[in-house]
């Protein structure tokens, strides 16, 4: 999968928001599927007009500091994408940077604030607070 890094300079190339689009649409090809065991009640993120499942597992870093790692799916393409956003910002970071990181800031940068419904947008900041959330457990449980 893309990285975040790579994935800022590919949306720095395009103009035009249609190829923005198609570009979330394809990040959102680039997930690996969830088993279907996953998704389920305790991975549904609430918020989301659209369904949205996010399966959290932690491990510990060498100074034993919680690091979350996340997998995520949706049951529509363009959301799929914005998953595959988000956890190109989160995923197999300490909990302490996710707690401290703003992922409205990259959407920002993206463009992509001022083009997304109010609906996904919202599902966004629901997906975020959810990994802010297991970050959070992942730091109460140290």
């Amino acid at each position: 999968m893309a990285k975040l890094d790579d994935i800022i300079d590919d949306f720095s190339l395009l103009d035009d928001w249609e190829d923005k689009y198609r570009y979330v649409i394809e990040l959102g090809r680039e997930l690996e599927p969830l088993s279907e065991d996953a998704h389920n009640e305790d991975n549904k993120v609430r918020g989301c007009a659209s369904q949205v499942w996010l399966e959290t597992s932690v491990h510990r870093d060498a100074a034993n500091e919680p690091v979350l790692t996340f997998r995520g799916d949706s049951d529509a393409h363009i959301v799929r994408g914005l998953v595959r956003l988000v956890l190109a910002l989160y995923s197999d970071k300490p909990a302490r940077e996710i707690i401290d990181t703003d992922a409205m800031d990259l959407f920002r940068k993206l463009g992509l604030d001022s083009h997304l419904t109010p609906q996904r947008s919202n599902g966004v900041r629901s997906m975020v607070e959810r990994i802010r959330s297991d970050a959070r457990t992942a730091l109460q449980a140290a």
